[in-house]
């Protein structure tokens, strides 16, 4: 028939599963019947010549998979992109695509060799011709999409598949006439799904279920109104039904065993030029470098996986090794990204690994000036415990007050010759203040040689790689965490202890208040219950009811800390309990007579309070925060939720030590990231016992060597 309908299809008279390329090729190696998928594919061919003209390539021996020619290139007009195949196994036909292509007059366009992109398989035109649909993940690369747009003078819309089960995206999407949708969302990444849903009203977008999606009935060939499939459940025919479309069902089984359907099997030729497109072309690309001992630390790996499960893609352009070992290595990395959204996600964790942009591609950082107090813009940055710079006026400036979840505030009116930057919590923010949004002129210093305190080398503390330490090693960490608590105390270092009630439960009451007297620690942060408990201990001899030397619950014990709360109270603090006499031992004592500062933050389950613990959250994290300025060592000891607010507000190159018996409370502390960290599971009141003991041999030494 006469149609202004095309479509170009291939005879399989060389057709056979001879490989396996995707996941439906597995198991069927020598299993397709030629007959049967002879037969299946003139079905195909009839019901759309009754509809639409249909032009034929000569099928080339050697080449099984040319039946499937939506994979043969993207047409639009006159104009056709040439698919770049990313197997070997199917490169064979890009010659005899480009030679018809260039037989029927179109002008061809060729992507570089190693640059994939496989046609229309993964680039579908929105029927009404608005814009492109582009798929990326598993046989094309993102970085195609840009030159798709440019060549075709398109806005592409790119989609990441997540599924390799659907490795083109016409086997999980196809957009049909009237602006409707039929696709499998669980196909898709979050991002991809939510650009659907912006573009697709609710009212068109068909999604359909796993079985139907198995069926492949999303590689459906739309002419007009007619849905051509392979096989549809009846519920998902009454749907198509409902929106105006009749589902004709002709079986592709034989073709499924090679991954493809009734739109692999066809490639429409006629596809008409939009001729004012919209919006944005092509995708957005920055260049950054990473410098340091790549290959031993894995950062290199680590920032490609963070690009390809953030939606990107990416392109090594260089790698120098470095020609020793301990020689530094270096990486230049084009990243590519759909749009800026889902590139500032990447940036924001590629700059948390030290990737910086090329000096050529820096910008200075974006500021936008606060309107209402404590709200920053929805794209501001969101600070780490790294130290950053951030690129003002032409100047790297490194951030002051570092920690993590904070804004980053640049003042105005700073002369240009010393511009400032500090992280301030969101809560703080004031009118007027200039905040950084997005992720440019931004970068992580992760060298901490410029502390403003002298810090040991590396290898003095190089047991506190990130990660958690079984009790195997409890020993070999608490002789090094005592040797650094004695070298830190001699040269005047500072040391706070997050401490949690298990330390007096567990019998380590003793052991922390000798170190808070020997002038080991220099802040102590916890909650109203550590105090508690401590107090009830020093004055009646028991923790939460239990004699602490006996091991067994006193009568009338239930009450204690009441009673040991109500005694603080009437004295008006824990310094007045102490100067009363009331107070006359146990750890809170030990800090008022040393002049060892402490913080109590309260919560709703706390007794009493204490007088001393603040029940304000916001006036307990300011103090918390204070306390911590300058800390060189955090000994962090069986409290989650403290240990974990500390662990947020300590920038990177403060070590930390968690001593915890859940091993899930050390591991969130190690998973902050911070290379100085490390979790000890083990019984909190064991490891003081044990540090207290090797200080004093460490002492013996000292003297002996006098």
């Amino acid at each position: 028939m006469t149609s202004s309908i095309r479509f170009l299809m291939c005879a399989p008279h060389h057709y056979e599963v001879d490989y396996v390329i995707n996941p439906w090729m597995e198991g069927n190696i020598h299993r397709s019947s030629l007959e049967t998928a002879q037969e299946q594919w003139q079905s195909l061919y009839q019901i759309i010549a009754d509809r639409a003209d249909v032009d034929l390539v000569k099928p080339q021996q050697g080449w099984p998979d040319m039946v499937f020619t939506a994979n043969a290139g993207l047409i639009l007009g006159n104009q056709v992109v040439l698919s770049r195949f990313l197997h070997p196994e199917r490169q064979g036909e890009e010659p005899f695509f480009k030679e018809w292509f260039e037989a029927q007059g179109h002008q061809v366009f060729t992507l570089p060799p190693d640059l994939p992109f496989e046609g229309a398989g993964d680039a579908l035109l929105d029927r009404e011709g608005r814009w492109l649909w582009a798929g990326y993940g598993f046989r094309t690369e993102l970085d195609s999409h840009g030159l798709v747009a440019e060549w075709l003078n398109i806005e592409v819309l790119s989609l990441h598949l997540m599924d390799e089960r659907f490795y083109h995206l016409d086997t999980c999407f196809c957009p049909l006439t009237g602006g409707y949708l039929l696709y499998y969302p669980p196909a898709f990444d979050a991002y991809s799904n939510r650009l659907i849903e912006l573009r697709v009203p609710p009212e068109k977008r068909i999604a359909i279920d796993e079985p139907d999606a198995i069926n492949f009935a999303c590689n459906s060939v739309n002419i007009d109104r007619i849905v051509i499939m392979n096989k549809a459940s009846d519920e998902l025919k009454a749907r198509l039904a409902d929106a105006g479309f009749e589902v004709v069902e002709t079986p592709l089984t034989e073709f499924l065993k090679a991954g493809g359907a009734a739109k692999c099997l066809t490639l429409r030729v006629t596809e008409p030029l939009h001729p004012e497109p919209a919006g944005e072309k092509g995708i957005i690309a920055r260049t950054v470098t990473m410098t340091g001992h790549l290959l031993d630390s894995g950062l290199v790996s680590r920032a490609l996986d963070l690009v390809m499960e953030g939606g990107g893609s990416f392109q090594v352009l260089n790698f120098d090794l470095g020609e020793q070992r301990q020689s530094t290595s270096s990486a230049e990395i084009r990243v590519s990204a759909p749009d800026r959204e889902v590139m500032d996600e990447i940036m924001a964790q590629l700059i948390d690994l030290g990737a910086v942009a090329l000096p050529e591609e820096q910008q200075d950082a974006r500021l936008v000036t606060i309107t209402q107090a404590g709200v920053a813009p929805d794209d501001f940055y969101s600070s780490t415990i790294y130290p950053t710079e951030v690129r003002v006026r032409g100047q790297w400036v490194r951030v002051q007050g570092q920690r993590m979840d904070g804004v980053i505030v640049v003042p105005e009116g700073v002369s240009a010759s010393e511009p400032v930057a500090s992280c301030k919590l969101l809560r703080d923010l004031a009118v007027g203040d200039q905040v950084i949004v997005g992720y440019d002129g931004i970068r992580s210093v992760r060298s901490t040689k410029d502390r403003s305190r002298a810090a040991a080398p590396t290898e003095e503390f190089s047991f506190m790689g990130s990660g958690v330490s079984s009790e195997r090693r409890v020993e070999l960490i608490v002789e090094q965490v005592a040797w650094d608590l004695r070298r830190l105390r001699d040269q005047g270092g500072k040391v706070a202890v997050v401490a949690g009630p298990v330390v007096i439960h567990t019998g380590g009451g003793d052991h922390l208040g000798r170190l808070i007297r020997e002038g080991y620690v220099q802040a102590l942060l916890g909650g109203n219950a550590i105090a508690v408990h401590d107090i009830e201990q020093a004055m009646l001899g028991t923790s939460l009811g239990v004699d602490m030397k006996q091991g067994t619950s006193v009568r009338g014990g239930h009450r204690h800390h009441l009673r040991a709360i109500n005694s603080i109270r009437r004295c008006g603090s824990i310094a007045n309990a102490v100067e009363q006499g009331v107070l006359t031992r146990g750890v809170l004592y030990e800090c008022v007579k040393h002049n060892v500062p402490f913080s109590l933050a309260g919560s709703i389950r706390d007794d009493g309070p204490l007088p001393d613990t603040k029940m304000d959250l916001l006036d307990a994290q300011a103090e918390y925060a204070h306390l911590i300025e300058g800390c060189d060592l955090i000994l962090m000891l069986s409290t989650m939720l403290h240990a974990i607010g500390v662990g947020n507000m300590t920038p990177s190159g403060v070590k930390m030590v968690c001593v915890d018996i859940n091993p899930a409370v050390v591991t969130k502390l190690a998973d902050r990231g911070s290379l100085e960290s490390t979790g000890v599971v083990t019984d909190v009141g064991l490891f003081l016992s044990l540090l207290v003991k090797q200080l004093d041999k460490l002492t013996q030494r000292h003297v002996m060597a006098q």
